[in-house]
Order: C-alpha cells, then sequence, then structure tokens
C-alpha cells in the first residue's frame, strides 16, 4: 500500500547551466508542490502503512531549508533544477522514512518530476 503527503513550498532559483537566452537561466520563483510517498504494508491493528504525522515530522526541516529561498544558495542545489530537488528531498527524507517510495516535484501545475530511488 502507498499513502503520500503533499505539500507546498515557494522558493527562487536560476538554472546556471543553461544559456543565457533561455528564460529558466534568470532569477525567478515556483509555487512548488511535493508529494512524498511511502510504501508498505497494512498494520493490521493500527490500520494503516505509516501515520501522516510522521511524514510531516520528516518533512518539517526539509520546508525550513527550502522555503522562501532561494535554492541555488542551498549546499547541494547549485544547480536546482526539478529532478536535483527531488533527490535532495529524497537523500534528507529516506532516514527518517524507510518506506520513501516516491518525490513528485511539481514545479508548474503542468510540468513535474517523479523520484523513486536508485534503481
Amino acid at each position: 500500500m502507498q499513502i503520500f503527503n503533499r505539500f507546498s513550498l515557494e522558493a527562487a532559483r536560476r538554472l546556471p547551466q543553461l544559456p543565457p537566452e533561455h528564460p529558466c537561466s534568470r532569477l525567478h520563483g515556483h509555487s512548488f508542490q511535493i508529494e512524498v510517498h511511502v510504501s508498505g504494508p497494512l498494520d493490521a491493528s493500527l490500520g494503516w502503512v505509516i501515520d501522516f504525522a510522521d511524514i510531516q515530522l520528516a518533512w518539517q526541516p526539509v520546508h525550513a531549508a527550502l522555503d522562501h529561498r532561494c535554492l541555488n544558495d542551498v549546499a547541494g542545489l547549485e544547480n536546482p533544477t526539478s529532478e536535483h530537488l527531488a533527490q535532495w528531498i529524497w537523500q534528507r527524507l529516506q532516514p527518517a522514512l524507510p518506506g520513501l517510495s516516491k518525490i513528485v516535484v511539481m514545479e508548474t501545475p503542468n510540468s513535474g518530476c517523479i523520484y523513486c530511488g536508485e534503481a
């Protein structure tokens, strides 16, 4: 079974590897939507995979590190593509959420990235 929490964060970024004429090479902002998915067996007595509160607790330091920041200034996100952001979030959540199965990063309502860990 898989459950998820959806979180929001506001952040600015620029993608420094792009040519100067590309619009994303300039500083711009996103209202990111992040989904944190956790998979595991359904606990027969509790009736859930994990308490949503545990996911929310694990998310708090990630949110504090990213929200209302310039992502380029965050260590490890010098080239803050959605793909790199998904990997960065995974690395920080996985120790607290051993059943972590997927990170979804939506940078716009129509564009995003899904990361399921290293294969």
